[in-house]
């Protein structure tokens, strides 16, 4: 089930209703009420998926059990560390194997057949033809979080299995993230809430936005990239470097635009879950777009996997190869190609020569911070930082790495003086000019709006109607300038 469609939007009220109405004097049964919301939303694609997540589900709370009940034992100190290692072992394994199996499966085995048949050498492997679930990599480090944290001691283990499945299936953000902690979301369905007002009109702006950023911005940027990625071999230089801007903008809206409507969708139902995106495209470098772009999976490969490599109180060597791996994690994360462990890679090499210089966390506040524009300095580190990220996302978008050097190669060479050609490639004038319009104003109001948590947050405005006509203008394109309905980037990861 989309955000982005009909069934979602009669879905959500019904839900809505019904947790608040019926549900809300009883905490189990409102968890459990959530945990039925959050499996149908999930089945609505393939039911199959249900056993998946039901089964990681199951596993991961088992293990705090576990854990749980040796450190009660009687046992002595080394035995309970011995057993709880390995119960943590065995479950962040079998998580692994099976994220493993259905995501990688294929990549590997195409990889290694491949490398053999370069020295000719010819192998065969059987297929399994697995179908990919949806949103399967969000969740599985959701529930390894759990497991990690209750085997360092960071949070105590719970019985309570309704909780703890709500915690790992809870629907606003369970196929797109936020990947959130077990130490931030699993307590909060502890407790009982109750409904506020303020929260919820809080959560229906963000929503508001964030369907502004995927409707009007990302939609509308697809239809561009799809037709000039698949004729890049025809555009000039010109519309190649447009079909790499259009793609930095419909991941972007496409991906934090999913945030802010889990954001807000959450907040409907007086839960809170972590900021995603931090104004990423205004970074000065690319640490801090890194700090500022997909929080909750960076901080996660930070905290489970850079930190206990030894971080970067180590050796050079060692944190070169700390920086390397969590790079390459994260392009793996993102997908079985080498088109990602090359953009993983990449941003790697960027980020290597402010790690040895110490400038790595040169920036961690905010840009031109008490001013309207920023200095020269500023706006010219803005806009390498941005060329650079731009690079990479033609990695990131590429079918193949052949595609990719072929893409950016012909950026150099294909007419690279003469101006788009727009009707050449057939896309439709009005359409990329009201996409750049609207990717204008997009950019103008998150400037203005880049010390709030999300861009129409406006509540400070004291005239009410004056917010409403907010809330309506941004409501129009949504309704009369839509691109055509596309499943959510990060579905897919």
């Amino acid at each position: 089930m989309l955000f982005n469609s009909i069934e979602f939007l009669f879905y959500l009220p019904i839900v809505f209703l019904f947790y608040w109405y019926v549900f809300q004097r009883n905490l189990h049964l409102q968890n459990l009420f959530i945990v039925i919301v959050s499996y149908i939303f999930y089945g609505w694609w393939d039911w199959r998926f249900l056993l998946l997540i039901a089964f990681t589900s199951f596993l991961s709370w088992f293990s705090g059990v576990c854990i749980d009940m040796v450190r009660r034992s009687h046992k002595s100190v080394s035995s309970v560390h011995i057993w709880c290692k390995g119960i943590t072992i065995v479950n962040i394994g079998i998580n692994l194997a099976i994220l493993g199996l259905f995501k990688y499966y294929a990549f590997f085995v195409e990889s290694f057949i491949n490398a053999f048949d370069s020295v000719g050498i010819s192998l065969s492997a059987p297929s399994l033809n697995l179908i990919l679930p949806v949103g399967i990599s969000f969740y599985t480090f959701q529930a390894l979080s759990y497991t990690i944290d209750v085997y360092k001691k960071k949070l105590t283990p719970t019985h309570d299995i309704v909780a703890f499945f709500a915690y790992v299936s809870f629907f606003p953000q369970l196929v797109a993230g936020p990947i959130e902690r077990a130490t931030n979301l699993l307590p909060q369905f502890y407790r009982s809430r109750q409904f506020d007002y303020s929260q919820a009109v809080d959560g229906m702006r963000q929503i508001l936005w964030g369907m502004f950023k995927k409707v009007v911005i990302a939609d509308n940027c697809a239809t561009m990239v799809n037709i000039i990625f698949e004729n890049y071999q025809q555009a000039n230089s010109a519309m190649l470097l447009m079909g790499a801007f259009f793609f930095t903008f419909q991941i972007y809206g496409d991906f934090s635009g999913y945030s802010d409507i889990a954001i807000g969708t959450a907040r409907l139902f007086g839960i809170e879950l972590k900021r995603n995106f931090h104004y990423p495209y205004f970074s000065r470098d690319v640490a801090e777009f890194w700090r500022r772009w997909h929080i909750s999976l960076n901080t996660w490969f930070r905290d489970y996997v850079y930190i206990p490599l030894g971080g970067s109180r180590c050796s050079k060597i060692k944190q070169f190869r700390n920086t390397m791996v969590i790079f390459v994690l994260s392009g793996l994360w993102h997908g079985a190609n080498w088109t990602y462990v090359t953009w993983g890679v990449y941003h790697a090499l960027l980020f290597l020569p402010l790690l040895f210089s110490k400038n790595n966390r040169r920036y961690l506040g905010g840009v031109a911070e008490g001013k309207t524009l920023p200095s020269w300095k500023e706006g010219f580190q803005i806009l390498i930082t941005f060329g650079c990220i731009l690079l990479g996302w033609i990695l990131f978008r590429a079918e193949t790495m052949g595609q990719a050097v072929e893409y950016i190669k012909n950026i150099f060479i294909n007419s690279p003086m003469r101006l788009p050609n727009i009707g050449d490639l057939g896309l439709s004038f009005i359409v990329f000019i009201g996409t750049i319009f609207f990717i204008a104003i997009f950019l103008i109001i998150e400037w203005l709006q880049r010390s709030k948590e999300y861009a129409l947050q406006i509540e400070n405005i004291s005239s009410a109607f004056l917010r409403r006509v907010i809330y309506f203008v941004v409501l129009l394109p949504i309704i009369f300038f839509p691109g055509k309905q596309a499943v959510f980037i990060y579905f897919q990861f």
